[in-house]
This record gives structure tokens, C-alpha cells and sequence, in this order.
């Protein structure tokens, strides 16, 4: 855990390469323009990269978390946008991996993991976002089928996915009213409304998803009604893991650029890294990312060894998404003005890391996350 093994050093370098090569040349031109290129998505599939922590039975590479860590880092220290989309289409891959039947699993995770097919989560509402039991999206039974009404906000990959995971209500109020369901893009009904014009992550497609009479059969709900909820705070207890490690990677790659930045730029005749002003906040920089990734990869390797890791997820992803935030924005400060203008990437790694504070539960959430189990582990003891 402390050292990488030879494969996902290996692995780490074969993802750089092709982020140098097939996401670098468009990163500043899709971020301007808001342009979503699936092409890439299928690219980077054919790669392996859309289906690390899939097995090699459904057409992933049957790796674990750890190696998902690694190329996730990867591909968000050149854009955060295609990082996020790589562990959103993961994330329907888990689920089915862990609720789905085997005829769920085989029409929809090949085609996942290989980049030719899209995955989405919908959970958030406009009126249910941290408190996600309250969401008011209704799945009628009707025989043997469900009809889906309601709307969905800040879903990635809406109008683009090929299959939603969708939660709604199909009992009373709160979380044990909540069931899941699979959704075709294509499904009759389905609609998608605006998209949000977002300060980062603006290669990246969010939308608001409308499902108005949506039927759907009752073979393509997963596990059993009322587990809805359960299954989408597993999701995001991974989805967690995958976030940290993108944040990760946005915090690695201003810390390289304005090290470089510092090393080059001369001021009274002198290197501004040797200014204690500089390098100190280079310095902190450092320190903040590499604590950042052993939390992060402690929490992959508890999810990889089948052990508890919930609480370790919310601790990753607060130091990391926190970490990002001040590295980004402290890479920014070392550029001075220049790190204020587009022409450097990290402006836009600073707009890209805001987020990373906000999705798969804020950052305020985590930390109720930590103090509960914290509360539960004095109450019964080590």
C-alpha cells in the first residue's frame, strides 16, 4: 500500500501516455465550449479504463480498487472532467456487480466496462439533495411492470447515458420507501431538461433528467422494493473512494505545474521557489497530496480485502476534495496572474476542485458520517 507494485506503476504510466495524447490536445477547447466527446469515453474503454474494477467475466480488468485509484488520478491530472465521467460510468457497474441479477449483469456491464455503452446514477431531486430519503420521484407498481414520474437534478451523463440507475419511491415516506431501477436512455417518456452551466468540470455533461410515465419491468428493478436506498448509499460509499482519487489528481497536477512555474520564474534575481513564501506553500502542497493518497488508498484497499470502509471513504474524501480546494487555489497564488488567466492550467483545475467538496455527499455530510461511526466505535469499544 506504502509502494506501488510494478503493474500499477505500469498501469499509471500507460494511462498518463494516453491522456497526453488523446485528452491534453481538446482539454482547453472542450472546457470553453462545454463540449462532452463520447468518443473518448469509448477510447478510453477500449483501454480498459472504464472497467478497472470490473471482472474479467463481464469485460473488465478484474483489478481492484486500488489500480480504479490509480487510473482515475491519471486521467484527472489532465482533466477532471473525463475523470468524473469514467467514475460515474463505474458506478453503475458496482451496483449491478453487488444487486443485479445475472440477466441484468450480462445485458448491461460488458457494454460498460468496455466504454461502448454510458452509465448513470440519478438520486438527486431539486427538492432532495443531502437528505436523499425525501426524494419524491414515484414508481407505481402496475402488474408486472413500474411506472416511473418524477425529475431528476444534477445527473452527469443525462441525455447521454445509455442506462440510468434511478431511485424512487415506491412505499411510504423515508429511506425504506425507496427502490431502484434500471432505466434504457431510450426508454418512452424519457426527456431531459437543461443543462447546468457549471463553474468546473464543464467538459463534463449534467442535466436534469425527466421521467414522465416511464414503464419500466418489474425484472429491471434491482434487489427487492424498499432497498433503493441502501443500494444508493453503497454506491456512493465507493463513489467516495473514486472522488478522493480524482481530487487527488487535480491537487498533483498544480502542484507539479506551479513547482515547475517556481523553479523557472525569477524575481530579484532569484528563483521564487527559494522565497520561503513560495516553497512554503509549495511545501504544504506536497504534504497535503501525499496524506491525501494514503487515505485514499487505504480506503480502495479496505474496499478491495471485503473489510469495512465506509468510514475511511468519508475520511478520504474530506482530506482529499479539502486538499484539492487549497492546493489548486494556492497553485493559482503562485502564478499570480498568470495563474488567474486561462492560458494555465490551473485555473481551471482550481474551478474543476470545487466540486470535488460537494458531490457524492458534501463535505459536511461526510464529516456527520465520521462522527457517527467515531460515536458507535466508543460506544461498543475497539
Amino acid at each position: 500500500m506504502f509502494e506501488p507494485t510494478e503493474m500499477q506503476r505500469d498501469l499509471a504510466a500507460a494511462v498518463a501516455a494516453f491522456c497526453e495524447g488523446a485528452l491534453q490536445p481538446t482539454v482547453e477547447e472542450d472546457d470553453d465550449h462545454e463540449r462532452f466527446r463520447r468518443e473518448l469515453i469509448t477510447a478510453m474503454g477500449e483501454q480498459g479504463f472504464c472497467g478497472v474494477a470490473t471482472p474479467e467475466a463481464y469485460g473488465g480488468l478484474g483489478l481492484g480498487y486500488v489500480e480504479y485509484c490509480t487510473v482515475l488520478e491519471e486521467i484527472a491530472a489532465v482533466s477532471g472532467s473525463y475523470a468524473v465521467s469514467v467514475a460515474v460510468t463505474g458506478l453503475p457497474q458496482q451496483i449491478l456487480l453487488k444487486f443485479g441479477t445475472e440477466a441484468q449483469k450480462a445485458r448491461w456491464l460488458p457494454g460498460l466496462a468496455s466504454g461502448a455503452l454510458l452509465g448513470a446514477f440519478a438520486l438527486s431531486e431539486p427538492g432532495s439533495g443531502s437528505d436523499a430519503a425525501s426524494l419524491r420521484t414515484v414508481a407505481e407498481r402496475r402488474g408486472d411492470t413500474y411506472v416511473l414520474t418524477g425529475t431528476k437534478y444534477w445527473i452527469t451523463h443525462g441525455g447521454e447515458a445509455d442506462v440510468y440507475v434511478v431511485m424512487a419511491r415506491t412505499g411510504g415516506p423515508g429511506a425504506r420507501g425507496v427502490s431502484a431501477f434500471l432505466v434504457p436512455g431510450d426508454a418512452p417518456g424519457l426527456s431531459f431538461g437543461r443543462k447546468e452551466r457549471k463553474m468546473g468540470l464543464r467538459a463534463s455533461p449534467t442535466v436534469e433528467v425527466v421521467l414522465d410515465g416511464v414503464v419500466v419491468p418489474a425484472s429491471d428493478r434491482l434487489a427487492d422494493e424498499g432497498e433503493g436506498f441502501t443500494i444508493a448509499m453503497t454506491a456512493l460509499d465507493s463513489g467516495r473512494i473514486t472522488i478522493a482519487a480524482t481530487a487527488v489528481g487535480l491537487a498533483r497536477a498544480s502542484m507539479e505545474y506551479a513547482a515547475r512555474y517556481a523553479t523557472e520564474r525569477r524575481q530579484f534575481d532569484t528563483a521564487i521557489i527559494d522565497f520561503q513564501g513560495v516553497g512554503f506553500l509549495l511545501a504544504d502542497m506536497a504534504c497535503g497530496i501525499e496524506s491525501s493518497r494514503l487515505l485514499v488508498h487505504k480506503a480502495a484497499w479496505l474496499r478491495d480485502q471485503g473489510r469495512p470502509f465506509s468510514d475511511i471513504a468519508a475520511m478520504a474524501k474530506v482530506v482529499a476534495t479539502d486538499t484539492a480546494m487549497q492546493v489548486t487555489t494556492d497553485a493559482v497564488q503562485v502564478l499570480g496572474g498568470y495563474g488567474y488567466c486561462k492560458d494555465h492550467p490551473v485555473e481551471r483545475h482550481m474551478r474543476d476542485a470545487k466540486v470535488m467538496q460537494i458531490v457524492e455527499g458534501t463535505n459536511q455530510i461526510q464529516r456527520l458520517v465520521i462522527a457517527r461511526h467515531l460515536k458507535r466505535r466508543l460506544a461498543t469499544g475497539p
